[in-house]
C-alpha cells in the first residue's frame, strides 16, 4: 500500500471501517505521519459524537440532509483506493489460475476428440502433423481387433508421441505406455473410451487421435502398448 493510499484511510480508520490488514498498515503509517495523526484526533471526536447520537426521525417529506463535503470526499477516496486494490488482487488471481491450467496441460498431456469433434480451426494442434511426418509404425491386434498407428519425434527432453486408435470398444479407461529396452513401462498419456467406442458402427468418430510424451529417446523404446487402466489388459502392441 502506498503512502498516498494510507493518507486517505484516516476517516475509515476513525469510524472502524478498515479491514484487519489495512488497519495494521495504517497504524504503522500513523506512527510517523504527523498530518494523519492530527486529522485522526479531529475525526475521532466526530466519531465519538456520532456514537452517542441515537436515530432521529426525519419529519415527513423533509429532504435528506447531505453529509459534510470533507467526510464524503475522504470516504470516496478510501473507497476508490480499496477498489483499486481489489481489482489488482483479482487480476493476480486470474493470472495464477492461468498458470495452473497451463502447467496441468503440460504435465499430463492432452487428447483430441476424446469427447467430441474439435472445431475445424483448431483440429490440427500438431497431432495430425506428427502422425503425418513423424516416424510411424502401425499394428492390428488379431484378438481384440483394435488398430493403431504411433508416430514419434525426438525432442531435447525425450520423445513426442502421437497415436491414432480405432476399432476399440468401450466403456474403458486406457493408457498408452512406451516399453523400454529393459522391459519397463513408461506412461505416455491416458484417456477414456465411451460406450460406443471409436471406429465402430455407431461410434461418434472413426478414430481417436491424441498425443503425449516421454523422457525416453526413440532409440530407447522397444514397443508401445495400449493397456486398460486397472486390469492392465493389453489391447494393442505397436513396434517402435
Amino acid at each position: 500500500m502506498t503512502a498516498d493510499m494510507l493518507h486517505i484511510d484516516v476517516g475509515a480508520y476513525a469510524l472502524g471501517l478498515l479491514e484487519e490488514p489495512d488497519r495494521r498498515a495504517f497504524e504503522a503509517h500513523l506512527a510517523s505521519c504527523a498530518s494523519c495523526h492530527e486529522e485522526l484526533g479531529t475525526l475521532r471526536g466526530v466519531a465519538r459524537t456520532l456514537d452517542g447520537i441515537g436515530p432521529i426521525a426525519e419529519p415527513a417529506g423533509a429532504p435528506p440532509v447531505p453529509p459534510e463535503p470533507a467526510v464524503v470526499a475522504d470516504l470516496m477516496r478510501h473507497r476508490t483506493a480499496r477498489q483499486r486494490r481489489h481489482r489488482a488482487a483479482r487480476a493476480l488471481a486470474a493470472a495464477a489460475a492461468g498458470v495452473v491450467l497451463l502447467g496441468g496441460a503440460l504435465g499430463t498431456g492432452f487428447t483430441l476428440g476424446a469427447d467430441r469433434e474439435p472445431p475445424p480451426a483448431r483440429q490440427d494442434d500438431g497431432t495430425a502433423a506428427l502422425l503425418r511426418d513423424g516416424h510411424r509404425t502401425s499394428a492390428t491386434d488379431a484378438g481384440t481387433g483394435v488398430t493403431g498407428t504411433v508416430a514419434t519425434q525426438e525432442k531435447a527432453w525425450g520423445s513426442r508421441i502421437a497415436m491414432r486408435l480405432g476399432k476399440v470398444r468401450g466403456p474403458l479407461e486406457c493408457e498408452l505406455v512406451a516399453v523400454d529396452r529393459r522391459g519397463e513401462a513408461h506412461t505416455v498419456v491416458g484417456w477414456s473410451v465411451p460406450a460406443k467406442g471409436y471406429g465402430l458402427p455407431g461410434s461418434p468418430q472413426p478414430a481417436l487421435a491424441l498425443q503425449g510424451g516421454t523422457a525416453l529417446r526413440p532409440e530407447e523404446i522397444s514397443r508401445f502398448e495400449v493397456r486398460t487402466i486397472g486390469t492392465g489388459r493389453t489391447l494393442l502392441t505397436v513396434p517402435a
